[in-house]
């Protein structure tokens, strides 16, 4: 086993790259890409391409590894491929010194989750840990029956992460077919992409919408069709992603001003968002046996709406009394249709 302990996650991150059909023949750039990306974030070239070509000699030809990957170079499609159907280091099973690598790495994540640029990915970290933690072995399939993770299902549109991700690297346009749930009708838009954001295991692009010259949140799971381009773009000096959902409460892009907003939870559900805010901004205003009283600075979306609606009776809104009348005309209407 090589002595960089890193070495067995880029092993893991190469088989990804070689089995990932929807992106097939990745090249030495394409592996190094990936690797530095999953390993140090996009901030700068941690990782060489003769670190790269040591990787792939080692994983086919290092005894002590056990792989004997059969990866090899077409030269017709310019990247690298599994010459063996079906196969991925994943299936083999790991070593005492692999345990002690993903040990050491598990280790190494801990000590960066409360970083700011890694709280984003601090419920992750947290997952991979208490896996390691309970069980370092990932082959430890009886532990299935004591404890179960969630698992996040496959959307639809995920198969476009790949070449957005890289088209928002390279400041690259892409052109789309698009369909909102609300429309049956088929829209096409040539897109700047600036961010690709998470929200309830879906994945949703911020781009910047050529034709209205607005920016956009568009679903992955709408995308009909997705074509790359080479067009070069700028990206607009006043986005900022740190701050353009610091307010929302979502992924509903709104050019509002944030508002004081003021929820009343009963002892159980307040107590409950005590352990898991609802938003950075959350505060508590009054804590007593018989309520608790929540503030939030956000912008109002329908995502707070839902949010607010999902808790029913266990939660009245003080503040705004727009939200507050927002809130009353859609539970009149739900319970309209109750009636017989």
């Amino acid at each position: 086993m090589p002595a960089n302990k890193y070495a067995l996650l880029r092993y893991r991150i190469i088989d990804r790259c070689l089995t990932n059909k929807g992106k097939p023949f990745p090249t030495r750039e394409d592996l190094r890409q990936a690797c530095e990306d999953a390993l140090f974030g996009s901030g700068g070239e941690a990782i060489s391409l003769s670190t790269i070509d040591k990787d792939i000699w080692a994983m086919k030809n290092e005894s002590e590894l056990g792989y004997h990957a059969p990866i090899k170079f077409s030269k017709h499609d310019g990247g690298y491929i599994y010459e063996v159907e079906g196969y991925s280091i994943s299936e083999l099973s790991l070593g005492e010194e692999d345990m002690q690598a993903i040990r050491f790495a598990t280790a190494t994540l801990d000590q960066f989750r409360d970083i700011p640029i890694f709280r984003q990915y601090e419920s992750a970290i947290e997952k991979i840990i208490n896996r390691v933690n309970i069980s370092p072995n990932p082959d430890d399939k009886a532990l299935d029956k004591f404890i179960q993770f969630e698992k996040s299902t496959v959307s639809k549109g995920n198969e476009h992460l790949g070449t957005i991700l890289e088209h928002i690297r390279t400041k690259k346009s892409i052109r789309i077919e698009y369909r909102k749930f609300t429309d049956d009708k088929l829209k096409e838009y040539e897109l700047h992409p600036y961010l690709l954001k998470e929200y309830h295991n879906r994945w949703y692009l911020v781009a910047l919408d050529t034709q209205s010259k607005s920016i956009r949140t568009f679903g992955l799971e709408r995308i009909e069709s997705l074509e790359t381009g080479e067009r070069k773009f700028s990206m607009e000096k006043h986005f900022d992603a740190d701050v353009f959902f610091k307010y929302c409460i979502g992924i509903t892009e709104k050019a509002d001003k944030p508002q004081e907003i003021v929820l009343s939870f009963n002892p159980v559900a307040g107590k409950f968002l005590l352990t898991q805010p609802i938003h950075a901004s959350q505060k508590i205003i009054k804590e007593s046996k018989s309520k608790i009283v929540l503030g939030l600075n956000v912008i109002v979306t329908q995502e707070l709406i839902s949010f607010i609606l999902s808790y029913g009776s266990q939660v009245s809104v003080e503040k705004p009394t727009s939200l507050k009348n927002e809130i009353a005309r859609q539970l009149k209407e739900a319970l309209s249709m109750y009636k017989n």
